[in-house]
């Protein structure tokens, strides 16, 4: 028994220094990768740092909003086009990234920047009260009056707000053509749907008596819609201008696109935009 004395110590002293081991920490010589960055880590990258890591700026749009994003057959190809794509393209050239477009109906447009489906949004949006405060805004780059068109039929009917009393009137579902009627017609029915191409089918079927819109999105319709016009009626346009959208808290990426902003409206290329938008309407 005592002759086991010296191999039982010996045992005792490696269990003992394996249990010591396993006992330490776990370390490793390796710099961790971006992937394996715990995630307040990463939130520290802005917005603008994530899109140039990517290599790619997706942006979202309700393109049914001539001349400011519309389908339009190029090379016998389907393709998103307008003023609104054309400054889009011109902040992702900026910014040395590529760009993606993602057609969606216009009501859920915030709601996709809110999700990061989409990067930011383009789509005509004019920065009211209400939308600043769950999402941030560029800049003003483009504004344009309210109109209301009707019937061509109906142009000596209706001349004024008090001749659509009782009657419904159409608006871009979330848009700012829906708040104006509700706010400035009381009396009528406001009929808010997606589409601003269903709304003129609505207008032209006798659905609705008239379609809030603006002047640009209006000419751009009416040019191949002889049957209707653009009417007298005069609406008041203390929300007007429009905006390009981001997540709340993007400060470096909308001043990024202020910068690619300002130089598009300082050189007049806007302006040249629209016009080339209208023509390819036509």
């Amino acid at each position: 028994m005592f002759k086991n004395k010296p191999l039982l110590f010996a045992m005792l002293s490696i269990v003992l220094l394996l249990s010591a081991c396993g006992q330490q920490p776990a370390s490793s010589s390796q710099p961790a990768k971006d992937g394996d960055k715990p995630a307040a880590q990463q939130a520290k990258e802005s917005k603008l740092e994530q899109i140039k890591k990517a290599g790619k700026i997706v942006v979202g749009t309700s393109a049914d909003y001539p001349p400011y994003e519309f389908h339009k057959e190029v090379n016998k190809k389907d393709e998103i086009v307008g003023f609104d794509i054309e400054i889009a393209r011109a902040i992702a050239k900026d910014l040395g990234v590529t760009l993606e477009i993602k057609d969606m109906k216009f009501d859920g447009l915030l709601a996709a920047l809110d999700t990061g489906n989409v990067d930011f949004v383009i789509s005509g949006m004019t920065p009211d009260a209400e939308r600043q405060k769950s999402v941030d805004f560029t800049k003003i780059y483009y504004t344009a009056i309210q109109t209301v068109v009707v019937r061509t039929e109906d142009k000596d009917k209706i001349k004024s707000l008090d001749d659509l009393k009782g009657k419904k009137v159409g608006a871009q579902k979330g848009a700012t053509q829906e708040k104006i009627v509700r706010e400035q017609m009381p009396a009528s029915e406001v009929k808010a749907l997606g589409k601003i191409s269903d709304l003129m089918l609505d207008l032209k079927n006798k659905k609705t008596e008239a379609l809030v819109v603006e002047q640009p999105v209006a000419a751009a319709y009416l040019s191949k819609n002889k049957d209707l016009l653009i009417s007298d009626i005069k609406l008041k346009n203390e929300d007007s201008g429009s905006a390009i959208a981001v997540k709340k808290g993007s400060a470096e990426l909308v001043d990024a696109m202020n910068k690619t902003l300002d130089r598009l409206m300082n050189d007049k290329s806007i302006e040249k935009l629209v016009a080339e938008a209208n023509e390819m309407v036509e």
